[in-house]
């Protein structure tokens, strides 16, 4: 089993994510103590996907996020550069594209909305990802990424960076089926910029209006935003 590093490169982030997506779902819910369906449901909620829009859902997985998207009656695309995750999720019945962020491998302005949970921060060029998204994306459209970040409330802040940097890899060794994975996991969210950094970024990089909405006292946030005209 393989592991990345915090360099990204994204055969090795690819080959890792392949070694988890066997029991990626469930490693998941244990990890995050059933909060992930909760955290999908508002990102679902902000991105507000309608009746015959084009949506992408990168860093995708398994689908599981693409179709409680798709129930909208929007046209939901999984999109992940991982073939693992991709084929773990055979049995949910959307579209699945092969799909690196820094690449993506569709046209301009093909999308009304894009969203990414929990893979941004795995993207190897953070800027270059979200331009690309920015690019597929229609002027006027929208993005929302769900990501690990840093609770506002410090006590709970130096409790939190312990769980990660401790617990969840000792929690993973148990059910995940690569778990040394964890250990990059819970590195990259340690090193992962501050809520206000990364709408800064996100503002720059063909997108406008970035604004936070913190989730379980900001172990989690969304940043939404608009694409520039």
């Amino acid at each position: 089993m393989s592991r990345a590093d915090l360099d990204k490169k994204p055969g090795d982030v690819a080959s890792m994510f392949d070694g988890v997506a066997a029991r990626y779902d469930i490693t998941n819910t244990v990890l995050t103590g059933g909060l992930d369906a909760a955290w999908r449901a508002r990102t679902r909620s902000e991105l507000s996907p309608r009746p015959g829009e084009m949506i992408l859902d990168l860093a995708a997985g398994t689908s599981v996020s693409t179709v409680g998207l798709a129930k909208s009656g929007a046209y939901c695309v999984a999109g992940d550069f991982s073939l693992g995750m991709l084929k773990n999720g055979a049995k949910r019945d959307v579209p699945k594209v092969a799909a690196d962020a820094m690449a993506l491998p569709f046209g301009d302005g093909v999308f009304d909305a894009v969203t990414i949970s929990f893979g941004l921060r795995n993207v190897a060029d953070t800027a270059a990802g979200l331009r690309e998204m920015a690019r597929v994306t229609r002027p006027g459209g929208r993005l929302v990424v769900c990501e690990f970040s840093q609770p506002v409330f410090g006590p709970f802040r130096t409790v939190y960076i312990e769980y990660i940097m401790r617990a969840l890899p000792a929690v993973a060794r148990r059910v995940s089926s690569n778990p040394e994975a964890y250990v990059y996991l819970a590195e990259s969210i340690r090193e992962w910029p501050a809520q206000s950094e990364l709408a800064d970024l996100i503002d720059e990089s063909g997108w406008r209006n970035c604004r936070v909405v913190n989730l379980t006292g900001g172990m989690v946030a969304l940043h939404i935003a608009e694409k520039a005209a």
